[in-house]
């Protein structure tokens, strides 16, 4: 009989992150059971707003939490990089139960490296909002890679996986040492831009599912050599 591992929820803005985050677990954790959790409005309505990450997201992303712990989840990973404040708080409130930002994990890998990050973003929240969690001292240097998330939303993958590469290049020109891919939805062109730039690229999902996993069974899993297709 195979043994169930434990239950993460995996919550969701962008339809885009799920397949990726899903991939990594049924590779690299098998044991652990799945649920998803989409709210696709999220980041739409983020990215209209004049409030920001106001009282009333706040209050949505504690209601997801709410449903995913009342499901019995003993860990929730959020995939969303634009919202670390209001993750941060999901955290406050429940201490006892590890709650991981997206890019927590990643940041943390590429702050040990001691290079000069380049960071790069389809989202341009993400860009606003995940610098200020690097620590302090950490030299980071942001990329836009503008069109990507268009070329993503149209079901051209090819040509979003060029743009993240080309801001990748552009990155790597600046003297950046290593490629940080700040959303989960750019994960599928970390082999591309590694062939491009010839530098070390980390990104959220692999990263993420190795603290996950030490956290919740003291089991590293290795995340510096391997790439996805």
């Amino acid at each position: 009989m195979k043994l169930q591992g434990p239950r993460i929820a995996l919550i969701h803005a962008l339809a885009h992150s799920v397949e990726p985050i899903n991939t990594a677990l049924a590779c690299d954790w098998p044991e652990a059971q799945r649920m998803n959790l989409l709210d696709d409005s999220l980041s739409s309505d983020l990215a209209t707003s004049s409030g920001g990450l106001d009282r009333a997201m706040h209050e949505r992303f504690e209601r997801l939490a709410r449903y995913a712990l009342d499901c019995g989840s003993n860990a929730i990973l959020f995939t969303c990089s634009a919202f670390g404040p209001c993750i941060e708080q999901v955290a406050l409130q429940h201490p006892g139960v590890p709650v991981l930002k997206p890019n927590e994990a990643m940041i943390a890998d590429a702050a040990a490296l001691q290079l000069r990050v380049g960071l790069i973003a389809s989202f341009a929240p993400t860009l606003q909002s995940m610098p200020p969690e690097f620590p302090p001292g950490v030299m980071l240097d942001c990329e836009l890679a503008a069109g990507a998330m268009t070329a993503l939303n149209q079901g051209d993958l090819a040509r979003h996986d060029e743009l993240v590469a080309d801001a990748a290049l552009a990155l790597a020109q600046r003297g950046c040492g290593v490629i940080a891919l700040s959303q989960f939805s750019m994960a599928r062109a970390k082999t591309l831009v590694a062939q491009r730039t010839g530098l070390p690229v980390l990104n959220t999902v692999d990263s993420a599912v190795a603290a996950l996993k030490m956290r919740l069974t003291g089991t590293a899993t290795r995340i510096a050599t391997r790439t996805r297709e």
